[in-house]
């Protein structure tokens, strides 16, 4: 069975996890949340690759280097640029990687500015909701979309 390389992008002030507004996003850190993406994607033959970034250029960047790095996946959550940036949702659809969006937070029961993506159409799948365990889920959905595709 072949290895799934997955590139796992946090956006801006996902840094802060677990210490900003844990009400909304909990109290699990980042570091944590990308120690059991790595102990899930050992379990499912996949390799893990982990970026954050504050900065919409940095994220963009580290799109369109994902294709020359043999990426087969992506799982981003865009934190708040979900909600404004075209330019991540055109390296997204330059890079032609299947991805899926993710949210700790069901943005859909917070703000009306938070309803629209930028990026969902353009997505395989998204998962919000369910905290850190929405990373794990997509993951698995990633994993499965991925492998139909395959045969």
């Amino acid at each position: 069975m072949k290895t799934l390389h997955i590139l796992v992008l946090h956006g801006p002030n996902l840094n802060l996890l677990g210490t900003r507004e844990p009400a909304h996003y909990g109290a699990t850190t980042l570091a944590c949340i990308n120690q059991q993406l790595i102990e899930l994607g050992k379990e499912l033959n996949i390799e893990i690759n982990h970026y954050q970034s504050n900065h919409e250029g940095e994220l963009v960047d580290r799109i369109q280097q994902a294709g020359a790095d043999g990426i087969d996946g992506i799982i981003i959550n865009p934190a708040a640029y979900t909600h404004t940036s075209i330019a991540l949702r055109d390296a997204m659809l330059a890079s032609a990687i299947a991805f899926v969006e993710v949210h700790l937070s069901n943005i859909h029961k917070r703000e009306a500015f938070r309803h629209k993506s930028m990026l969902a159409d353009a997505a395989i799948g998204v998962v919000a909701g369910f905290g850190a365990t929405s990373y794990l889920l997509a993951l698995r959905g990633l994993k499965t979309e991925l492998s139909n595709t395959d045969e």
